[in-house]
Formats: structure tokens, C-alpha cells, sequence
């Protein structure tokens, strides 16, 4: 039964789904003079960064589990999953290596939007500029394309979007992947608008899911979502070409507000993949202020053992996100900002290992779990936090942080990313080839065919 809720809905929009397409067909490439040298290398960063969280989750129960449900249905090998020797069709690869790439939660982070870009966009193309025999400066320029419009629609929809539940980085990221492999396939204008058309009307991803294996299920089904998109809008599947923008299309549909100019200002001048960080723990981005405190404590000497309480104070979006207190399993504690400072103070880091679940479960990390505190403050920002030691002896020890590190701020340099690399695909690879993939992808662009990464990559 319809019912007599008004709905206030801006029917004069700009014609957003055909401005993005034109960008994705016409904006020049960087040979061309499409972005300058600085958003080109950010662009191969962000490649590297994805490449080694893919490789490194790959034999994770996560992507196992789907791996076994896509044989049922006897995929064609057309292309390589990261990290394991199986192949399989180019949609179940973008699906796979995507869940692989967000299950250790040390992907890549738009903070503007908390989007994890990557996931989804550079999981879609890389199978099919695999099945295609593309290079790899097709795949960096795409990615960079991709990137753009799966954030631009980030920013004109976030926050409320996000508030609504919605997991933005699957929610958004279906359109960048969609965008990415409309570019590397060199669709016209009329198909990539209906690419985004279709991408549009399959978002996935609920918050509710955070800390389960659905979570990273999210940019694999985006990316595989855009990557079928791009395909049948290019064999004439149609969708509407407002499918962004109308009343009832996907952005005033999935976001209570919305800013058009987010999409619009400064296109082709302005890239978002420039705004990108890099996390130096693997576990939810609201936390890692918390984290860095922490670490920075045990550098000065601060025991576990000798510490009455860790007292945090920190932004809403911490407890919101990260406020599972008992965590019994390693997808849990990544969502537990109580487990994420127990670690990085008793280990002084929390790379995947941390979040195992033997752990997650360990006496003394249960312990000093239990002496963690946190509280909500105003006018705290997202990306910092207050900690305090609270000393046995009565001392009280203090770190602020304003900016993590991995932030824009303090970004991570190419060796702490080649260090995060190694952290994850020495155990998968061996050292050697890691080492051997580590840099031929730093030479992406230079990569006349991707089968030379991925035959690396197994």
C-alpha cells in the first residue's frame, strides 16, 4: 500500500551519469597530459598497495570459501586469482581477488569518504586486462579514472549515505569499477553512461556485516558487479541514461542529502586518488590515531604490565565502528578499537598476525583489552585521538595525535609500502618472488602485457 510520506527530490539534477561518461571517454591520458606526474605515481601506489593486500589474504578462509562455491559452477581459466595457482573466469577473479584484497583490512583509504578505492576498481580490471593482453599502463590510467568516480559520488553522497548503513566502499565502488573497465575496454560515451546505468542499480554493502566475511565480500561484488556492467553495456544492454541523478535514480535514492558540485567541480583538474592513504595497521581507519598513541607508548617504555588503565578519547565514528568489546575472532577484533590498542601496545604494531584468532584469545592481550577505555569527545577529529597511560605507580603518560600515521599528513613512503608488502606476500610467494613481483609492479607502466605480473603473482 503506497503511503503519503513526502519525499523531497531535486528533479532538475545535473546530467551527471553523461558529464562522467564523457570524462571516462575523453579526458586525456597521462602521456597525453591528462594528470601530472604526482597523481600518476599515487595512481602506481595505490596499484602496489592493493596488489600486496590481495596477495597476501589469498588463502584466507574468506576467499577460500568463495573460491569453493565459484567451482561449482565450473568457471573458464581465464584468469589468475593472486597468491594461489587456480584460475578462473574474469567475473569470479574480480570477485575473489576483491575479497582478498579488503579481508586483512589494510587496503587503501580515501578518508574524505572512508572508501576503500582500490578493491574494487583495480580487482575488475586487472582479470580483464589479463584475458585481454593489455599493458600496464592501461590498467594505472584506468585505475586513476576509475578511482575518480567511485569517490567524486563518495563525496557528494557522504556522510548521510554512510549514516544510512550503507558500506560506501561496495556501495560506490560498483560505478569506479564500472567507469575503470568502460576506459580499458574504450566504450563511447552512449555505452559507458549505460555502464554506469547498470552498475547503478546493483550496490552492495550494509555496515551491519563489519567483522564478518561479508565485509570484504563487498568490494569483490563491486568489482565484479562493474566489470559485467562494462561487458554488457558493450554487447547493448541498456539502462537509463539519468540513472545517477534522476529523483528515483541511485544517489537521491541511497542518500537522505547530497552535494552535485562533489561530482562535478573541478573534473579532470582535481583527482581523488591524490587524497589516498595507506594504513600501517591492519584493521578499521578510525582506529589507527589510537593505534599510532599507542605504539608511540611502547617506544617510550610503557609496560602492559605496569599500566593501570589506557584511557582514549576519540571521535563518535571510533565506538561506532570499532566498539566490539569482546571480540572472540580476528575479523572481530579489526573491529574492536579496545583489541587494536591492547596489541599495538603490547607489540608495538598490528599487521595480520595480530588479528589472528589464537590472539585475539591470549591472556595477556585479553587482559590489557580489559584496561582499555574509551570515551567519545567533542571536538575531536576522525583522524586523532587522546590516550593517556594511567601508571600503576601513578604517573600519568599523554600522547595527542592529530594525524596518524598513513594519513595525508604522514603518509607512508614507497619503503614503508614495499616493507607492508613483504609483511604480507613473503609468507604466500616466498621472499624471492615477492621480491620479483614487488618490482615489476613498481614498473607497471613500463609492463607491455599484465601476464607478465600476474605469471609472478602464483
Amino acid at each position: 500500500m503506497a503511503t503519503n510520506t513526502k519525499v523531497i527530490a531535486d528533479h532538475n539534477p545535473p546530467a551527471v551519469t553523461k558529464i562522467l561518461a564523457e570524462f571516462i571517454v575523453n579526458h586525456p591520458t597521462f602521456e597525453s597530459g591528462g594528470w601530472d606526474a604526482t597523481v600518476q605515481h599515487e595512481g602506481e601506489r595505490t596499484f602496489f598497495n592493493w596488489l600486496g593486500c590481495a596477495v597476501g589474504a589469498s588463502h584466507h578462509e574468506a576467499p577460500s570459501a568463495a573460491l569453493a562455491a565459484a567451482k561449482i559452477l565450473q568457471p573458464a581459466p581465464q584468469a589468475t586469482l593472486l597468491g594461489r595457482s587456480e584460475r578462473v573466469d574474469i567475473a569470479n577473479a574480480a570477485l575473489i581477488n576483491g575479497i582478498s584484497s579488503h579481508t586483512f583490512d589494510f587496503d587503501d583509504t580515501h578518508l574524505k569518504t572512508v572508501i576503500h578505492p582500490a578493491g574494487p576498481v583495480a580487482s575488475a580490471l586487472l582479470p580483464l586486462a589479463e584475458l585481454k593482453g593489455l599493458g600496464g599502463a592501461a590498467v594505472i590510467d584506468a585505475l586513476i579514472i576509475g578511482i575518480d568516480v567511485a569517490c567524486r559520488v563518495g563525496n557528494c553522497m557522504y556522510p548521510t549515505h554512510y549514516d544510512k548503513g550503507w558500506h560506501i566502499t561496495g556501495s560506490t565502488g560498483m560505478l569506479g569499477a564500472a567507469a575503470a573497465c568502460a576506459r580499458l575496454l574504450k566504450l563511447d560515451v552512449q555505452q559507458t553512461m549505460m555502464a554506469l546505468g547498470i552498475a547503478a542499480s546493483q550496490p552492495v554493502g550494509l555496515r551491519e556485516q563489519f567483522g564478518t566475511m561479508s565485509k570484504p565480500l563487498h568490494p569483490g561484488a563491486a568489482a565484479r558487479t562493474g566489470l559485467m556492467a562494462a561487458l554488457m553495456a558493450q554487447q547493448g544492454f541498456t539502462s537509463s541514461a539519468r540513472a545517477l541523478e534522476a529523483p528515483r535514480g541511485f544517489i537521491q535514492v541511497a542518500a537522505p542529502t547530497f552535494n552535485w558540485n562533489e561530482i562535478t567541480d573541478e573534473l579532470g583538474k582535481r583527482f581523488e586518488i591524490s587524497f589516498n592513504t595507506y594504513k600501517p595497521f591492519a584493521c578499521g581507519i578510525v582506529s589507527q590515531p589510537s593505534m599510532d598513541a599507542c605504539v608511540q607508548l611502547k617506544n617510550l617504555g610503557v609496560k602492559p604490565e605496569d599500566v593501570e588503565s589506557l584511557e582514549l578519547k576519540v571521535h563518535s565514528l571510533v565506538l561506532e565502528l570499532m566498539g566490539k568489546k569482546t571480540p572472540t575472532i580476528g575479523l572481530e577484533g579489526k573491529f574492536s578499537v579496545y583489541h587494536c590498542c591492547a596489541v599495538a601496545l603490547i607489540f608495538g604494531q598490528a599487521g595480520e598476525p595480530e588479528y589472528s584468532d589464537d590472539v585475539v584469545n591470549r591472556p595477556d592481550v585479553l587482559a590489557m583489552r580489559a584496561k582499555v577505555n574509551a570515551v567519545v569527545t567533542d571536538g575531536i577529529d576522525e583522524a586523532a585521538a587522546d590516550v593517556t597511560a594511567v601508571m600503576k605507580d601513578g604517573r600519568r603518560i599523554h600522547i595527542e595525535i592529530e594525524h596518524a600515521i598513513g594519513s595525508l599528513e604522514r603518509p607512508m613512503s614507497d619503503k614503508d609500502l614495499e616493507a607492508k608488502f613483504h609483511s604480507q606476500a613473503d609468507e604466500v610467494l616466498g621472499a624471492t618472488k615477492a621480491q620479483a613481483l614487488m618490482d615489476m609492479a613498481w614498473r607497471m607502466t613500463a609492463i607491455g602485457n599484465v601476464n607478465e605480473l600476474t605469471q609472478l603473482a602464483v
